[in-house]
């Protein structure tokens, strides 16, 4: 394997694979425990399939960014080390599956060829950072956002405080009060704005998050400068690593730990941890993301639209003229998100003479190209309907969101890629008219966990189970409501009822001709759900919930032939918490260990934070000798003065909760580097040799 890191130029990216290489065989080896090295590998974009002895691995693309040149580099990487398929996520990331671990350093280093990474794609850290795919070209954007999105990747990836989170955080930057990119769900949601002097600044959402008990955002920002983003994030990021749960993952996030400990005391928190970041204000490049050049003015041959009603419908459902005159953006609506490579190679030769080498992928799993000019639009469509890139309906009705569900996912109940083919299939066929409309949003996740982010759908479906006597039937969660308001504001979705997976189609056609036959002219559908309702839906849609009228065929999933039954296996979207003694005290070396390298480099803040670091999984690893465990790091911090520092077991000259706090009290200064990391040495040291007594004893 030497010979393709000495072929990259990046050092660090060039350690991060030779680690992850080493971690690999340390695995096979049986030097790290199973659950650790699972979450090593997620925090690297490897995650683990539901089908056993292959992964599934996630690419980063910042605020879904990729050129022609980068596609291509990922579809070469997917024949070669995967399943020949792309699959566009929600967060604006693209998946490759079927891969072997033991590829995965290889997979890397092909990718980071291109400038393409895995770092910090999964696991418990700082997730994709998305933003709305028409940044930069939209009329209604006070601002192009996506500089200010891609300096907070480049500030959080590899960054100390955000590695061993108790969860992932997630976060998203919209383009306009449209909120596109979905503030209300983030954990931080921005939505840029221009105050009177023109000065570009923020509003910030912070708190929110689908999953099984979704929870909408507070405003916390009116207004928050620009050169205060940056440090603003960190701030709450590092309130989110102390004081954030570690040990129950469904009460991990950090929209819990709000709840847990109210707004105004985590917003008190961060303000306490300001003099402690690495920056008190960040100068963003504005510069950092350019807009790419628009295609050479070409004449186009004369081409044969041999549908124009298709042409008439691409062009109203699909085509938006931008912010820039004269250019038009062009989404492709992709089916259930997947792109077989040969494709993908296709699609780049298609589009190369008509648009700009930029692609955004969209957060319903779409594509948006950009730059394309008005005479260049048939030949477009006539180049994309060839490849089955040019249905209409982007966006509406027609387009409908999904996750992987049984496909490949660990925790899939129900298979939701089928299915929501087969609803696209059933409104192209029997609604036509509702490609045209934009307002409702259909989606549908496999589980309750809102991958496919059911949560904010007008209409959204989730794969559960139902028991028919001594027999199990996939099922679906209806849920009706939700969806995007505007300017920060949201709904979450309402359960209504759950009724057999076969009856789905049934639900939506029932809910379809209601709206379409009692809705008031120019209503939106959330008003339409108010005026009637949770319950006039519930008894609308009670006769589909009827199991004395089951057939055979119901006790068959979608896109299966064999009879349902649940397998549900171990989720991997957060690294899960390892309590052994032995691994904490090797993980504390490994820190001491980055602080040093950190301290080295000039990194102060960052040896510092290793340090911090240091310190807590040395008392974590003492306090499990005394069957102790605490699920937060502030946590760790209390329970080992209360076990150790007060008894006596443990001598320091202060309270340990004073000692490791004092990063919070200082700049992060050459001088307090120095000590604060001479003292987690000690620390460390004294820890060792208490846990080498304990052995003997």
């Amino acid at each position: 394997m030497q010979s393709f890191r000495t072929e990259l130029e990046n050092p660090i990216v060039e350690k991060d694979i030779i680690d992850l290489e080493k971690k690999i065989r340390d695995f096979r080896e049986g030097k790290i425990h199973d659950e650790k090295f699972r979450s090593l590998r997620l925090a690297r974009g490897i995650y683990g399939q539901r089908q056993p002895g292959v992964q599934m691995v996630r690419i980063k693309l910042p605020f879904g960014k990729v050129t022609t040149t980068q596609l291509l580099r990922i579809a070469d990487v997917s024949d070669e080390y995967g399943s020949g398929n792309l699959h566009l996520t929600t967060r604006q990331d693209i998946q490759i599956h079927y891969v072997s671990l033991d590829r995965t350093p290889q997979l890397w280093a092909e990718l980071e060829r291109d400038d393409i990474t895995l770092r910090e794609a999964c696991g418990n850290t700082v997730r994709n950072v998305t933003s709305s795919p028409t940044s930069g070209i939209d009329p209604k954007e006070p601002f192009d956002v996506s500089p200010y999105a891609h300096a907070t990747f480049e500030y959080f990836l590899r960054n100390p405080i955000c590695q061993e989170m108790g969860r992932k955080f997630k976060i998203s930057f919209s383009s306009s009060e449209e909120d596109t990119a979905f503030s209300y769900i983030h954990d931080v949601g921005l939505i840029p704005k221009l105050n009177s002097n023109n000065e570009r600044g923020f509003k910030v959402m912070l708190g929110g998050g689908l999953g099984a008990q979704p929870i909408l955002a507070s405003i916390v920002e009116e207004f928050l400068p620009e050169d205060q983003l940056i440090p603003y994030i960190e701030s709450i990021i590092r309130v989110f690593d102390r004081y954030g749960e570690r040990t129950n993952r469904n009460k991990a996030r950090m929209k819990y730990l709000i709840q847990k400990l109210g707004l105004d005391e985590v917003l008190r928190l961060a303000a306490i941890e300001r003099i402690a970041n690495k920056v008190k204000t960040y100068k963003i490049n504005r510069d950092a993301v350019a807009q790419p050049t628009a295609p050479e003015v070409i004449d186009h041959p004369a081409v044969n639209i041999v549908n124009p009603l298709h042409y008439e419908q691409w062009l109203a459902t699909n085509v938006f003229e931008q912010k820039q005159q004269g250019f038009y953006g062009v989404y492709i609506k992709v089916e259930v998100g997947d792109i077989p490579t040969d494709i993908a190679r296709k699609f780049v030769t298609a589009i190369k003479p008509y648009v700009a080498d930029e692609i955004r992928v969209t957060q319903n799993q779409g594509l948006l190209l950009k730059y394309a000019r008005k005479e260049a639009l048939p030949a477009l469509f006539v180049a994309l309907a060839e490849l089955g890139f040019a249905n209409p309906g982007f966006d509406s009705v027609a387009d409908v969101t999904t996750c992987p569900g049984t496909d490949t996912c660990n925790l899939g109940i129900s298979n939701s890629m089928t299915l929501s083919r087969v609803l696209e299939d059933l409104i192209y066929n029997e609604y036509e008219e509702f490609i045209y409309n934009r307002e409702i949003k259909i989606k549908i996740s496999g589980c309750m966990n809102s991958c496919g982010q059911h949560g904010l759908a007008h209409i959204g479906f989730h794969g559960s189970s139902l028991k028919a006597g001594t027999r199990v039937l996939p099922s679906v969660q209806v849920l009706l409501g939700g969806g995007t308001v505007g300017d920060g504001l949201g709904r979450a979705a309402e359960k209504v009822i759950k009724v057999p997976a076969k009856r789905a189609t049934q639900v939506l056609r029932a809910v379809l001709d209601d709206y379409k036959q009692n809705s008031i002219a120019d209503e939106t559908f959330h008003n339409y759900y108010d005026r009637k309702t949770k319950d006039y839906f519930y008894q609308l849609l009670k006769p589909l919930a009827d199991l004395t009228t089951l057939t055979d065929e119901e006790f068959v999933d979608w896109g299966h032939q064999e009879t349902f039954a649940t397998a549900i296996g171990i989720g991997e979207c957060a690294g899960v918490v390892i309590d052994l003694v032995a691994t904490l005290l090797y993980e504390s070396e490994e820190k001491l260990g980055w602080a040093n390298d950190a301290y080295n480099r000039g990194a102060w803040a960052d040896a510092i934070y290793h340090s911090y670091n240091t310190f807590v999984s040395s008392a974590k690893a003492l306090l499990l000798d005394k069957g102790i465990n605490s699920s937060t790091q502030i946590g760790v911090i209390r329970e080992f003065d209360k076990n150790y520092v007060e008894t006596g077991d443990f001598k320091l000259d202060t309270t340990f909760n004073e000692l490791v706090l004092e990063i919070n009290q200082h700049e992060p200064s050459e001088n307090f580097a120095t000590t604060y990391k001479a003292a987690a040495t000690e620390f460390l040291n004294t820890v060792k040799t208490k846990r080498e007594a304990v052995l003997q004893s």
